[in-house]
């Protein structure tokens, strides 16, 4: 069993940075291949950005050039700098870890939300 738990949420005004942490207890089968997913009221969740069990890097549109993502492996880690916020990215972020490997870069955020373990969500509000 592996529990996420992401940290970092807050406000910032338009412009600002926020760092994203998410750390993950226990251990999935094989490497483990993590992502950061967000959902604003009334909208349904995104893809945000991930690191595959190749350690491949992956983004939406909406974020390259703004946002990295980072994972250790050691450390069962994945952190997302958030850079040059912008107010439609406020939502709320979940860290989603696969509980089996995926070499397929962001095509690993097609998978069911079953197939991940889920943390409870960090809040990011960027306010104009």
């Amino acid at each position: 069993q592996v529990q996420p738990v992401e940290s970092g949420g807050g406000s910032v005004q338009a412009g600002g940075s926020l760092t994203l942490s998410c750390v993950a207890s226990g251990s999935s089968e094989g490497r483990s291949s993590m992502y950061w997913l967000r959902q604003a009221p009334g909208k349904e969740r995104e893809g945000v950005a991930g690191v595959d069990s190749w350690d491949n890097t992956f983004y939406a549109e909406s974020v390259k050039g703004r946002f990295t993502v980072s994972k250790d492996n050691a450390k069962n880690t994945l952190i997302l700098q958030m850079n040059s916020l912008r107010p439609e990215d406020t939502a709320m972020y979940y860290c989603a870890v696969a509980k089996r490997p995926c070499y397929g870069g962001a095509g690993c955020l097609n998978r069911r939300p079953i197939d991940n373990y889920w943390g409870r969500g960090t809040q990011v509000t960027v306010s104009s």
